[in-house]
């Protein structure tokens, strides 16, 4: 069955749980984000010039527009400089910025979209709307991941890590598929905790 028939007959409950969480969670998170906002207000001038935050508008649920924000870990560009199939540029990585992929902060932010309704704890991770709308044209299945709300982390992410290029796509797109096909609060659950120790032993990028 496809993902859209999934979306549509999968009850109440789990939709309604999942979202709870979401919010509860995510006002449990906001003095931690606090926190961290005011020690990158002192450091940022040292150790990483320029906003504390990033924003970037990505493909979100059915394939629309919307920001994300994130504490900034990279050196800024005037003009946008990477194309979807490129690695990811590492010389632009700052030291603190560094720490803060590696602890996953930079993506703490990104709970002010999930209390807004963009986003969820657990979905398919947003692309960069750009890189999106080329991925839609190539990659098979990727407009059907868009059938829910993107995640701060997902499947895709605890077990196929970063997706560079093309054909990392593709077999992220599978796993997203899988989890929404799949969907259920226990397994958001298990992504949940598999991200906590992907945080806990420094294993973002």
């Amino acid at each position: 069955r496809s993902a859209r028939d999934m979306v549509r007959r999968r009850g109440w409950a789990y939709p309604v749980a999942k979202r709870a969480f979401d919010v509860v969670f995510s006002l449990l998170l906001l003095p931690l984000l606090l926190v961290v906002g005011a020690v990158l207000l002192l450091l940022n001038p040292f150790l990483n010039p320029g906003p504390i935050f990033f924003v970037q508008p990505r493909m979100g649920r059915d394939c629309r527009a919307f920001n994300t924000v994130k504490f900034r870990s990279m050196r800024r560009l005037t003009t946008p400089r990477r194309r979807a199939q490129d690695p990811l540029e590492l010389d632009r990585i700052t030291l603190l910025g560094a720490i803060l992929r590696k602890t996953r902060l930079d993506e703490l932010p990104q709970i002010l979209n999930v209390l807004r309704g963009d986003m969820s704890l657990i979905g398919p991770r947003p692309d960069c709307f750009h890189h999106a709308r080329k991925f839609l044209r190539v990659v098979p299945g990727y407009r059907e991941r868009h059938r829910v709300r993107p995640g701060i982390s997902g499947l895709a992410q605890v077990t196929c890590g970063y997706a560079q290029g093309i054909d990392a796509t593709v077999a992220k797109v599978d796993a997203d598929l899988h989890y929404i096909r799949n969907a259920s609060f226990a397994m958001d659950m298990r992504v949940f905790l598999r991200t906590i120790v992907t945080v806990l032993t420094l294993r973002g990028c």
